[in-house]
Formats: structure tokens, C-alpha cells, sequence
């Protein structure tokens, strides 16, 4: 999969691009004195990747360029042709105001121009956005990223100022992790399946451990035994059944009996017991009182001192002294004795407001019982054994839920249990593959890791690592760090430039190690040389040319400012064959769209 050729209807106003092989250039010169010190120049070479994306039928965007100035641009139609292989290429057609109808046509030979082809012409005209999709994926046949698409690894072959801000983790990629990360595991050579089922097993198991929580919730913060509720169940349905078949039998004799007895045998004890208690509250309730009422030091030692002075007898000195020590001692005595009442009365207070509560109750089931008991009017007992039953049944229905509601919790928390075992030893399988694959000098992630290095040592001169390992979850952490002499990790791969540095080395030892399969073959690099020092532009641009030597097709945009020789002359390191599109800021042909700025 390479680019081959990208062109438009209207040819006066979007001149059509015919990219080579290997190394591409985009140039932007800055001819104007007075556009040399601005950051943003507006001459496409930027606009020219998300072409690309939109070409190879990214989701239309109304933020997009070409939707956000729709007037503008209603009237272009694209075309982007790719190589798929040695002797095939396709072409995608996409215009701007019919945006999710795309149109395929299959050539042998590069370079073409199908402006003018009929409907009929097209192998494939105008299929919906996602038939499409599918039909494009099958085309470029990149079996390696299976079960993933063509459009998982575009987010790296596609890099924008925005893109290389982490080398692993795009801008498209903000989501949740295991959106990316199977996918990222899967190219470096990593048991994807194991991760990618890790994940879901995480996202069951946080459902789960919700559900826990709202069944808790419902249950209203008490969880009981089934078997407790289950004893319950059985004791009420007996009682209401017998209730029931005092009903049908218009017989309360039963009922008198069992009244009788809850009266005299538990009722009448019970309020019994507790009046005694509520008695014995109330009396050391008053003594508490008293006592914090009494509890005052009446002694005062300015008034002895008068009344000494009266009798003629000296109270300074060292009397005086003693008796105000002993009042400050029995004042923290006393104040603490206080604290100590002051609390007991509070629990008195409170049991005693709980002894009357219950008292209440009673006496009100005591009142109804002894109404029930003296009550001779049968119907009147009919009607509150009904009322009876109807309590019963609601507490019976009552019961039945939370039963159902414990079940389910109890089922829920089975569940948990066996998802975190089945995490455990996911995550116990990821971490071996991640051992096999790391200590493996011939898989893979091996071979990229050194191309990784490999890139970097050869532009700054120092190694880097790329290193991939589980957490303290079993979900992998990727990194990619610049070491130093020692080998250790250095901050450089903090630092925009670096960084940038870290995802085209990681874009470009990716393709490399996939070399030999059914993989991308092209990057487009934005704004490469930004930053970096003349020499270091020049060895990352033979990397570039070496790769291209292994069949890699690269895109890349640079100002013309950044490709000055180290001797800081005006000369052009870029070979002019490398150049496939020269933008200038001296009038509107030299933009990639020839119109006013947008």
C-alpha cells in the first residue's frame, strides 16, 4: 500500500500530485521577507495529510476544512490513487457534496486520470460510506492487521503537528485504552486476543461490581442471609394461611386464645420491664441534674481576706496561695466530673426517648388486642383478622423481593468472584507472553526495538528503548525513551523535538520489521525538520533515503528555511527529484488550493 497519485476535478485550482516510490518532498518556500518570522504560513502543506485522510474515507467532520467552508468546496471532486502491489492500483473517488458515496476503479498502470469516466466505467460507483470502507480494506488486503482495518495504522502513517505529542497514543486516540491498545500490542507482536480479552473481562466486571452496588442499594444498605429471610417467609405464610382459614371457617376462638396470651404473656411483661426501667432513668436522671446544679466552689478568697482583716489575723502570703491552689484543683475536678455527668446524661436522655417508644407501641397493640378480646361483635373481628392478613400478605410480598434481591446479589457476587479469577489469569498470561516476547532477541518486538534504536542513534547520535510492560492491572504501558552514555533514561524525549524524533523512528521501524508482509508501505511526516540542528537534519534525512531504499514511500513537508546545509549557506540539501509539490507564499499559485486563504 503506497500513494501513487492524488488529483481533483478542477486541476486549475488543485494542481494534481504524483507521488515517487520512495522519499517525497513537499516544499514551502517563504519568498516574502515579511512571512519569515510567522509561525503559520496557510500554504497547504499541512492540509495536504488531512487530504489524504479524507481521501482513504475518514468520517466527515463538520469541523473539516472542507465542510466548515462547504460553499468553497461543494464542487470538488477527489481522487486518490493507490499502489496495492507491483502491477495493480485502485482508485478512490470522493466529492466533498456527496461525501458518503464512494467510487472504486482498479488500473494496471499508475498516473491515471479518470476525471472523465462514465458510471459505468467505475468497478464500484458511489457505494455507501461503510459497504465502502469494507470494500476498500479488502483491496489493500493487509491481512497482518487483521481482525483490525486499514484505517487502525493510518492514525501512524499519517502524522500531524498534533500527532506527536506521544508516540504510541494519538490524538484520535483519547478514549478508553482498550480502544488502542490490543491494536498497538497486535503490530509490535504481542498476543492481542489476551489483552483485547482482558479488557472486556474489566468491562464485565465493572458492570458487575455496579449492579452490586444498585442491589445493595435497593436492599437499602441492609444484607441479610437468605436463610433468615427464607425463616420468615415460612413463618408468615403459616401465620397468614391460619389467619385465613380462620376467615373461611368464621371461627376466632383461635385468635382469642393466641390474643390472650400475646397480652398477659408478653405485652403486660414487656411494659411491665419497661416502666421499671424508664423509673429508674427518670431517678438518676434528677440526680445527675442536681448534682451538675450543685456542683459550685462557694469558697471565695478575696472575701476571706476581708474577713481576716476584720479579726485582725494576716491571710497573704502562703495561706492565701494554698487555698487558691486547692479551689483550682477542685475546679478541674469538678470540670471534668462534669464532662463525665454531662455525657451520661445524654445516653440516659436518649434510651429514655427509645423506653418510651416503645412503650407507645405497646400500649397501642395492648389497646387494639384488648379491643379485639372484649369486642363481641364477630364481624368486627372479621374485618380486623382481614386487616391482619392484608399486613401479612403485603410483608409476605415484601419479604419475596428482598429474597429475590439477596439471590440475585449472591449470584452477582459469584459472578465477581469468578471474573477476577478469570482477570488473574489473563493477566498472568499477558505478562508471560510479554517475558517470552521481550527476552526473544528474534521476535518481533525485538527487531523493531532495535530498528527503533537503530534510527535514533544514527540522527542524535544516542540509543533509545522501546519497552512494553504490564502494570500493576495486567494492561500494557508503552514507552519509548532517548538514553544516555550510562543507559539510562534521559528527559530529551520530553521535549517537542525529540518527541517528534521518537514517533517517526517508531512509524518507520514498524514498516520496516513488517517488511516481508501484507503491510502499509507509506508515512506522511509533517513539519519533520522543525527544530532540530543542520546535522541532525541531515542524517534524518538518510534514514529517510535509506529506508526508501527498502521500499518505505515517505511523505514529508518542510519549510525551506529548515533545509539549509550546516554550513548555513542558502544552498538545498533536498535533491530536486526528491521534490514532489513546491508551495510559495507569493500569490495564490502558490498554494495547494490556487485561491484565497480560508
Amino acid at each position: 500500500m503506497k500513494l501513487s497519485k492524488l488529483y481533483t476535478n478542477k486541476p486549475e485550482l488543485f494542481e494534481p500530485i504524483e507521488f515517487q516510490a520512495g522519499l517525497n518532498v513537499v516544499l514551502a518556500e517563504i519568498r516574502l521577507p515579511e512571512n519569515r518570522e510567522k509561525d503559520v504560513h496557510n500554504l497547504g502543506k499541512t492540509t495536504l495529510g488531512r487530504l489524504l485522510n479524507f481521501c482513504l474515507l475518514s468520517q466527515k467532520d463538520p469541523n473539516f476544512f472542507l465542510f466548515k467552508h462547504y460553499k468553497r468546496f461543494k464542487e470538488f471532486i477527489f481522487f486518490l490513487e493507490i499502489k496495492l502491489d507491483e502491477a495493480n492500483y485502485v482508485t478512490i473517488r470522493r466529492d466533498v457534496e456527496n461525501a458518503t458515496k464512494i467510487s472504486y476503479k482498479k488500473s494496471i498502470s499508475p498516473y491515471q486520470d479518470f476525471n472523465d469516466l462514465e458510471e459505468s466505467e467505475w468497478d464500484h460507483f458511489e457505494l455507501p460510506f461503510e459497504q465502502a470502507r469494507r470494500m476498500l480494506d479488502s483491496l489493500l488486503d493487509l491481512r497482518v492487521l487483521k481482525p483490525w482495518t486499514y484505517r487502525n495504522f493510518l492514525g501512524y502513517q499519517l502524522r500531524g503537528q498534533n500527532d506527536y505529542q506521544d508516540v504510541f497514543q494519538l490524538s484520535k486516540f483519547k478514549g478508553a485504552h482498550s480502544g488502542w491498545k490490543p491494536f498497538l500490542a497486535h503490530i509490535l507482536g504481542f498476543d492481542a486476543e489476551l489483552i483485547k480479552e482482558h479488557y472486556e473481562k474489566d468491562v464485565e466486571l465493572e458492570a458487575k461490581a455496579n449492579d452490586e452496588k444498585r442491589v445493595e442499594s435497593e436492599l437499602g444498605g441492609t444484607v441479610e442471609d437468605v436463610s433468615k429471610i427464607e425463616g420468615m417467609l415460612l413463618l408468615k405464610k403459616e401465620d397468614a394461611e391460619k389467619k385465613q382459614a380462620l376467615l373461611d371457617a368464621f371461627d376466632f376462638r383461635y385468635e382469642d386464645r393466641i390474643g390472650t396470651k400475646r397480652l398477659v404473656g408478653d405485652i403486660d411483661e414487656t411494659i411491665a420491664e419497661l416502666n421499671s426501667r424508664r423509673y429508674s432513668l427518670n431517678k438518676t436522671k434528677k440526680k445527675i441534674t442536681d448534682s451538675l446544679k450543685d456542683n459550685q466552689i462557694l469558697f471565695k478568697p478575696e472575701n476571706a481576706k476581708r474577713l481576716f482583716e476584720q479579726a485582725g489575723v494576716l491571710f497573704d502570703g502562703q495561706i492565701k496561695k494554698d487555698f487558691q491552689q486547692l479551689i483550682d484543683f477542685n475546679k478541674a475536678i469538678s470540670e471534668e466530673r462534669r464532662q463525665y455527668l454531662t455525657e451520661e446524661l445524654g445516653e440516659i436522655e436518649t434510651e429514655l426517648k427509645d423506653v418510651n417508644n416503645k412503650l407507645d407501641k405497646l400500649g397501642m397493640e395492648r389497646s387494639k388486642l384488648l379491643a379485639f378480646l372484649s369486642s363481641a361483635d364477630v364481624f368486627d373481628k372479621y374485618k380486623q383478622v382481614s386487616n391482619e392478613i392484608v399486613t401479612l400478605k403485603a410483608d409476605i410480598a415484601f419479604l419475596e423481593n428482598k429474597r429475590s434481591f439477596l439471590k440475585r446479589l449472591q449470584e452477582l457476587r459469584f459472578e465477581i468472584r469468578v471474573l477476577k479469577e478469570e482477570c488473574n489469569e489473563l493477566q498472568g498470561e499477558i505478562e508471560n507472553d510479554v517475558e517470552e516476547q521481550n527476552a526473544n532477541g528474534k521476535s518481533l518486538f525485538s527487531t523493531i526495538r532495535l530498528y527503533f534504536s537503530e534510527i535514533i542513534r544514527e540522527v542524535i547520535s544516542h540509543n533509545a528503548l522501546l519497552s512494553v510492560s504490564p502494570n500493576t492491572m495486567g494492561h500494557l504501558e508503552f514507552k519509548a525513551e532517548i538514553l544516555d552514555d550510562s543507559g539510562n533514561a534521559t528527559s530529551a524525549g520530553l521535549g517537542h523535538t525529540y518527541n517528534k524524533l521518537l514517533c517517526i523512528a517508531f512509524d518507520l521501524a514498524v514498516m520496516r520489521a513488517h517488511l516481508a508482509e501484507k503491510f502499509p508501505r507509506f508515512v506522511y511526516h509533517d513539519g519533520v525538520f522543525e527544530s532540530l540542528d543542520p546535522r541532525k537534519k541531515m542524517n534524518l534525512l538518510d534514514v529517510y533515503r535509506r529506508y526508501a531504499r527498502f521500499g518505505i514511500q515517505s511523505v514529508i513537508t518542510s519549510l525551506d528555511s529548515e533545509l539549509l546545509t550546516p554550513a548555513g549557506t542558502e544552498d538545498i540539501f533536498i535533491e530536486p527529484d526528491e521534490v514532489v509539490l513546491t508551495l510559495h507564499d507569493e500569490n495564490e499559485q502558490g498554494r495547494l488550493f490556487k485561491m484565497k486563504a480560508w
